[in-house]
C-alpha cells in the first residue's frame, strides 16, 4: 500500500522532522505501508494565520502534490495569547473550505514542538549531546522556550540546533510516552487517522 500527501509546518527544523514523524506513526498503526511525503513546505506561523493565507498554502501544497489527497498542517502555537484548543477548529474549517476534495489534518503544538522531546526526556538520554541523567519538566507544554530548556541541558560548548537535531530527536523520542503531553497525543491521532482515510481509498 503506498500513501501519499503533503505538509505545511510552521518552522524551520519541521521541514525534516515532520517527515520522520509520519513515517514512525505509520510504521506503528499501518506497519508495511509505504509513505511519501511531497512536498512539505514551510510557512511562517504568522503567515498561517493570516486570512486567506492558510487557504492560498493549501491551495499550493495540493497544486504542487503528485497525486496525493490529504495534507497534514503543524503549526507551534507560543506567540502570546495563542490557544491551541480554541483556535484549531476555525483553522481546519478554514483549510478544508479551501479544498473540500481533500483530507486535511490540522494540529497546534502547545507551545513548540520541543515541548513534545520534554515530555518524553527520559527516552532521549544521551542523544544530541543531552545528559544521562536528564529528566523531563513536570508540565512540559507550558514550558515557554523548550529549545532553551533542551540547550540548558546540553554541554556548555552546545546548544540545541533546530535543524540538525529536531529530526534526529525525532527519530528516537518515545512516541508513547509523549502522548501525556495533550497536544502530542493529537498530532499522533491525527495523523494515524490521516494515514488511515488515506490508506483506505
Amino acid at each position: 500500500m503506498c500513501v501519499r500527501l503533503s505538509a505545511l509546518v510552521s518552522g524551520h527544523g519541521e521541514v525534516e522532522a515532520v517527515p520522520v514523524l509520519v513515517h514512525r506513526i505509520a510504521k506503528a498503526v499501518l506497519p508495511g505501508t509505504m509513505v511519501t511525503l511531497d512536498p512539505v513546505l514551510r510557512v511562517p506561523e504568522a503567515h498561517l494565520l493570516k486570512e486567506g493565507e492558510l487557504e492560498r498554502q493549501v491551495e499550493r501544497a495540493a497544486r504542487k502534490m503528485r497525486g496525493g489527497r490529504g495534507i497534514f498542517i503543524l503549526i507551534d502555537c507560543d506567540r502570546d495569547g495563542g490557544c491551541s484548543a480554541t483556535e484549531g477548529p476555525a483553522l481546519v474549517h478554514r483549510a478544508r473550505r479551501a479544498r473540500a476534495d481533500m483530507e486535511i489534518s490540522v494540529v497546534l503544538a502547545k507551545k513548540e514542538y520541543e515541548a513534545w522531546f520534554i515530555a518524553a526526556a527520559q527516552s532521549l538520554r544521551g542523544k544530541c549531546g543531552l545528559p544521562q541523567d536528564l529528566v523531563g519538566a513536570p508540565d512540559p507544554e507550558n514550558v515557554r522556550g523548550a529549545k532553551e530548556w533542551l540547550s540548558r541541558h546540553m554541554p556548555r560548548n552546545r546548544r540545541y540546533a533546530e535543524t540538525a537535531d529536531q529530526a534526529a530527536l525525532t527519530s528516537v523520542f518515545d512516541m508513547q510516552v509523549a502522548r501525556c503531553a495533550d497536544s502530542f497525543d493529537k498530532c499522533y491521532r491525527e495523523i494515524a487517522r490521516l494515514l488511515t482515510v488515506l490508506g483506505g481509498r
